[in-house]
């Protein structure tokens, strides 16, 4: 009698790697962005899409502020049409990236969504930016 793991097959591992890279293209983590800041290869804006008062408090370093619901198709052509986003809000308790990421693919922009958000930075152990972290 298999385990509950095993009680269905795993996936061929053709089908795991397309499944694995397609979630990759959707996605990305606190490591990678912080990475990607520390040598300097930022190739990505990255948006914090919760309030200006909760972003003002504390925020990821190099991020910018804006609310899913101010992504319009105005606001974003301030970037170039190939600009890729990546968008965060408090964690996984929050869909507001997704919303995020929703509108901005809405708009035919490419976006990436980094998984665990604030959370998951901090998890990480990660400094932030902002009022909260200046009192420290």
């Amino acid at each position: 009698m298999p385990s509950p793991v095993s009680d269905i097959p795993a996936a061929s591992p053709e089908s795991a790697a397309d499944h694995f890279a397609g979630k990759l293209a959707f996605e990305t983590d606190c490591s990678d962005v912080n990475a990607a800041s520390a040598s300097g290869k930022v190739d990505f804006v990255l948006l914090d899409v919760r309030s200006p008062a909760l972003f003002a408090q504390s925020h990821v370093p190099g991020a910018l502020n804006l609310p899913h619901g101010k992504m319009t198709a105005h606001r974003m052509s301030e970037w170039p049409s190939d600009t890729l986003f990546v968008v965060y809000c408090a964690g996984p308790h929050c869909n507001g990236a997704d919303k995020a990421a929703l509108r901005l693919s809405r708009l035919g922009l490419s976006v990436k969504l980094m998984i665990g958000g604030l959370t998951g930075w901090a998890d990480e152990g990660l400094a932030f930016e902002g009022e909260a972290s200046a009192a420290a």
